[in-house]
């Protein structure tokens, strides 16, 4: 989990970073990153339900 808060903190400054030189960022557009997020959100969403349902995954 610390991972994701280092990398979510730098992202951040970069961005303000970014945003003070008045540079574009070279990051995908949101849309692509929403998308992105869906992605991960459905390969999770099975075992999720397995486990809920208490299914083993044999």
């Amino acid at each position: 989990m610390k991972a994701y808060f280092v990398s979510l903190v730098v992202g951040l400054v970069v961005g303000l970073f970014y945003s003070a030189v008045n540079v574009k960022s070279p990051a995908p557009p949101t849309i692509a990153l929403v998308g992105l997020l869906g992605m991960l959100g459905g390969e999770h969403l099975i075992p999720l339900v397995r486990t809920l349902l208490g299914l083993s995954v044999n």
